[in-house]
């Protein structure tokens, strides 16, 4: 697929910062996860109703996907193949309307628990069909100390990225991975295009299918929007992610925005993303919770952020998309 220029300007915040995330989300959260940040390399999970998006193998992939436990959560590493799991509600309660989660991980690592499964289910107990996309990650070294040295290295470049207008500072030496969101973008749209294609087996509207993504997942969700591509969500969340502004289509739809006031990687910068919006006079909602950090997801903790859920599910109470279509 052809990089617009929407995208070229979204990328480029992106380029360092979320790949950092994974190393950052949760480290930064609450200190009774802090016992848990050890990576543990664990088994691939049985994924029974997993349903493979045949957008290929990862191209000149060599490393075969991985996962490992940390902060009492599973994250998998090396995604080659793109893959999308129905968390689907009770049939007398469904809604009609459906949501592709999208974790995050910096590209480099995927969220699967706390960001994807975890959401997933809170979905489903609303009445929406919720599924998670495990989209294909660019490839980072097999071993575990490889890998958290590359993440490491990664981070140091987030605290070297200058805010908006600043100088830029010393960044650590060293060739920077080339971003390419192409494959990424790729699994969103067969995601779209399969749930549409089995709308009536799943009770999904196809109008009404919406996209929420995590840091990278809402880099990625962003990035879907502005593509101009067919997938065209009906309503797209983004939590802790970018704020960069950004041109906003025509056919732009509903944005819910949630993130931390101190958040490392993107508070702080402006709120380009919420006064592009505003500005199309498109439907914008914000949520700035003063404490949560990077990467809160479903984790419990004493801070407001842990909220943002039942926010964004009033939210879409107030759209209609939590009853059916009349």
């Amino acid at each position: 697929m052809r990089h617009t220029a929407h995208m070229s300007a979204l990328i480029r915040p992106l380029h360092a910062a979320l790949a950092a995330t994974a190393l950052a989300a949760c480290a930064l959260a609450a200190p009774a996860l802090a016992q848990n940040d050890k990576m543990a390399p664990i088994a691939i999970p049985a994924q029974p109703t997993a349903i493979s998006l045949n957008t290929g193998p990862l191209p000149g992939a060599k490393n075969a996907e991985s996962w490992h436990s940390q902060y009492g959560s599973v994250f998998a590493r090396n995604v080659t193949v793109a893959t999308l799991t129905p968390f689907l509600p009770d049939p007398a309660r469904a809604t009609g309307t459906a949501v592709i989660v999208a974790p995050g991980g910096g590209f480099m690592t995927l969220s699967m628990e706390n960001e994807g499964w975890d959401v997933a289910k809170a979905l489903a107990a609303k009445g929406v069909a919720a599924f998670v996309l495990k989209y294909r990650l660019n490839q980072t070294p097999a071993s575990i100390p490889e890998f958290e040295e590359s993440m490491r290295t990664m981070f140091a470049r987030v605290a070297a990225a200058p805010a908006p207008g600043a100088a830029p500072a010393a960044a650590p030496a060293g060739p920077r991975p080339a971003m390419n969101l192409d494959p990424m973008l790729a699994d969103a749209r067969a995601a779209f295009a399969l749930i549409r294609s089995r709308a009536a087996e799943w009770h999904v509207d196809p109008a009404r299918v919406g996209m929420v993504g995590f840091s990278a997942g809402a880099g990625l969700t962003m990035a879907t929007t502005l593509s101009g591509n067919d997938a065209k969500p009906a309503f797209i969340g983004t939590i802790y992610g970018s704020l960069n502004p950004v041109t906003v289509p025509a056919d732009a739809p509903p944005l819910f925005v949630g993130i931390a006031a101190d958040d490392p990687l993107f508070a702080g910068r402006g709120f380009g993303l919420v006064e592009s919006w505003m500005a199309a006079k498109k439907p914008v909602e914000f949520h700035l919770y003063e404490q949560g950090g990077h990467g809160f997801g479903m984790y419990q903790k004493s801070t407001t952020s842990t909220g943002w859920f039942d926010a964004f599910a009033r939210w879409m109470a107030m759209h209609g998309w939590l009853k059916p279509a009349q």
